[in-house]
């Protein structure tokens, strides 16, 4: 009889890595990023702030330069290249464990483990972002053909008030799903990883899919997490990211370190 091969990434059976974590993890590890933004919370604040004004002046550049039709799909990427942009929040929970003294300048200017992968593996990020905005305006395309894009202030109507827009919402969903399963996969765990050992970018991201597809409901509640509480940054006219881009941060961390045996 012919068996058929394992599609599940594997993990060794005496991995040093743990498997099925209850989706209440999620939370926990919520609390711990709350708990380390707390400790000396203006390196984290200071450093949020960084992340608001970045966005704020790439959502200005895109007005500049009549470029608003993809501001959507540049608000989904910014969810893909997220994990690289917290490398410093990674680096203070870090220090936090390991009872060592920290500062802004260490948040800034990380010395990790696999600094040239990690640097690779921010490429590698930035790439697949910009490949979801070509494919979001190609799906635009596809539904509407040439007509220009109607402004943001009709952009509702467009969408909800036609069948065309409707198809186009589920077809983007469908395929923006995709995307954030695969970007969630590869760099959930890989990123923390490359900062805290000697790992190259390939084998990390082979060991984050693994984790995740090991650990899926507490990811996807994770999951979850992270972008409701991105609608929420959103909501507040991108000002709550300050607090809630540190604190998904230092949560990330205790979730990589939570994943070791």
């Amino acid at each position: 009889m012919t068996t058929l091969p394992a599609v599940a990434p594997p993990l060794a059976p005496k991995s040093r890595w743990k498997r099925d974590l209850t989706p209440s993890a999620a939370t926990e590890w919520l609390a711990a990023g709350w708990r380390d933004l707390l400790v000396r919370p203006s390196t984290s604040l200071v450093y949020g702030a960084s992340v608001f004004l970045i966005s704020v002046a790439t959502v200005i550049g895109l007005f500049r330069f009549g470029w608003d039709y993809i501001l959507f799909p540049a608000f989904a990427g910014f969810m893909v290249v997220g994990p690289i942009l917290a490398v410093g929040l990674y680096e203070k929970s870090r220090r936090i464990e390991l009872g060592m003294p920290f500062s802004l300048r260490d948040m800034l200017f990380v010395k990790a483990a696999s600094s040239g992968q990690l640097l690779f593996m921010g490429v590698l990020l930035c790439m697949l972002m910009l490949l979801w905005m070509r494919t979001a305006v190609i799906i635009y395309a596809l539904f509407f053909g040439l007509r220009p894009f109607p402004g943001l202030e009709h952009v509702a109507a467009m969408l909800f008030t036609t069948g065309t827009g409707w198809a186009m919402l589920i077809v983007g969903t469908a395929i923006g799903g995709l995307f954030a399963a695969f970007a969630l996969a590869i760099s959930a765990f890989s990123v923390p990883m490359m900062l805290d050992q000697r790992i190259d970018a390939l084998t990390a991201m082979g060991r984050s899919t693994a984790l995740v597809w090991h650990n899926l409901p507490v990811m996807l509640t994770w999951g979850a997490i992270v972008v409701g509480l991105f609608l929420v940054g959103l909501a507040t006219s991108l000002l709550g990211l300050i607090i809630v881009f540190p604190v998904l941060g230092h949560g990330t961390w205790h979730a990589y370190r939570a994943m070791r045996d």
